[in-house]
């Protein structure tokens, strides 16, 4: 008889349980994995596939008007928020089903419930209070939507979670927050229609991202008409039927038909049973405190993606699964590399980035080199769009190295993708001056600059 009922028992259905789950099946492990809500996790019900449909949604209307340019007349267009959603709902179910088919054809078994750790090396079953026994649990619930303080009227606030299932479009909308999600949704009501306003505390908004991106993106969103206001926060949400009015800070106060705030994700470790296994958190950042190996305070216990609030990014949370798997499994240890992870904000317009910002290269090198250019894609010259591209190559003076690379614009993610390649190879300035462009593209200006636009020199210390 085995020892244990499962080699290895998930908690987290979402992209990176389901990767550690089909690994360690294909290493011949006895898998388990429980989901409590539906397979695919954040990423796939309510996060970045259904976000990247909205968006690209959003865009149609930017082509419409922009279309004139290129000798086009189009009829008035009209939208409906209602096929939108029944859409993105019919391609989300769909990848919800292959989800499932792919973990259980590796021969893991999925069970519909909330998972609660009862010790090292049980847990329980919610749906039927029954336990389960595994030599190894894999935590990896992901985070949660956070709206901070509690305030008045904070029952009327809504996350990323419900606009995607919103019953119509809002006419007006308030946002607080000034990353990601924030800046997407921004960039989604607005690009359907919505009157758009957002919120944020700090004094400017992509905190975190390179300076030049940060104005970049905020100038070229003030364009298309969506209100940014810093340095203030939401006090105050009162509603009257289904209009709401939102209270500032700075005593000011903006009417709308929805609010919503997405002011950040906070790792999803509440009622998990940890303290029964004494997993240890993180007192920094809240998550499961984990080392190189995603490896917790309890040798049969592991955490990987958003729960340990490391880089909270899908493709971490896959390769972080892959590699627990293998370590753990397939007799092998791997080691997840977590420097020069490319990331993309699908803002209006586009983010793309990988490696230092110039601030951060500044800090850690000598001698940085910054080549920066703005341009008017060729588009705009027709269409007659107000909009510009920003490209900008950060790089260590002293060995010619590419420490970083951040484009905003159209297809800043498809371009920094591939630009992260080249980065994590650590190639050279020499290395980009030396790749023949290809013509006409805006990427092409990547291996075009040649003259640093600013050259900062740190000064050895008396």
């Amino acid at each position: 008889m085995a020892e244990f009922d499962v080699d290895l028992f998930v908690i987290g259905g979402g992209s990176g349980g389901v990767r550690a789950a089909r690994i360690a099946a294909g290493h011949g492990a006895r898998v388990m994995i429980a989901e409590e809500y539906r397979m695919g996790g954040t990423c796939v019900i309510r996060g970045c596939v259904p976000k990247k449909l909205f968006v690209i949604g959003s865009h149609v209307r930017h082509e419409i008007e922009d279309a004139a340019g290129f000798g086009w007349t189009i009829p008035s267009m009209s939208f409906d928020w209602a096929t939108l959603i029944a859409n993105k709902d019919k391609e989300i179910a769909r990848l919800e089903a292959a989800y499932t088919t792919n973990v259980e054809k590796s021969g893991a078994r999925i069970v519909k419930s909330r998972a609660v750790i009862e010790d090292k090396h049980t847990v329980r079953l919610l749906a039927d209070d029954k336990k389960i026994t595994a030599k190894y649990i894999l935590i990896a619930t992901g985070g949660a939507p956070n709206h901070g303080a509690a305030i008045p009227g904070i029952e009327h606030v809504i996350s990323s979670n419900e606009a995607f299932h919103l019953k119509k479009l809002p006419k007006r909308i308030v946002i607080q927050g000034g990353g990601y999600i924030a800046l997407e949704f921004a960039g989604i009501f607005a690009g359907y229609g919505s009157d758009v306003t957002v919120i944020y505390r700090g004094d400017n908004i992509l905190r975190g991202f390179d300076e030049d991106v940060r104005a970049h993106v905020r100038s070229e969103m003030e364009k298309q008409g969506i209100t940014i206001l810093t340095g203030c926060t939401v006090t105050k949400v009162d509603r009257h039927g289904e209009d709401f009015t939102t209270h500032l800070s700075n005593g000011s106060s903006i009417a709308s038909d929805q609010v919503m705030f997405a002011i950040g994700r906070h790792p999803n470790v509440a009622n998990l049973g940890l303290e029964n296994a004494g997993v240890a958190i993180n007192l920094k950042n809240g998550g499961i405190a984990v080392d190189h190996f995603s490896k917790s305070s309890v040798d049969s216990i592991y955490g990987i993606g958003d729960v340990t609030h490391r880089h909270n990014l899908t493709p971490v949370a896959i390769r972080e699964g892959h590699a627990f798997a293998d370590t753990v499994f397939g007799k092998r240890e791997v080691q997840v590399d977590h420097a020069n992870i490319p990331t993309a904000v699908f803002s209006q317009p586009e983010v793309g980035t990988v490696g230092l910002t110039e601030t951060e290269a500044r800090a850690q090198f000598s001698h940085v080199d910054i080549y920066k250019t703005t341009f008017r894609p060729i588009k705009a010259t027709m269409s007659g769009r107000d909009t510009r591209v920003l490209m900008k190559l950060v790089v260590d003076g002293s060995t010619d190295r590419v420490l970083g690379c951040h484009i905003v614009g159209d297809a800043a993610a498809e371009i920094t993708q591939a630009v992260a390649i080249a980065v994590k190879m650590k190639a050279t300035k020499a290395d980009f001056d030396a790749t023949i462009a290809l013509h006409p593209t805006a990427a092409e200006e990547l291996v075009t600059m040649r003259t640093p636009t600013a050259r900062h020199v740190r000064q050895a210390a008396e």
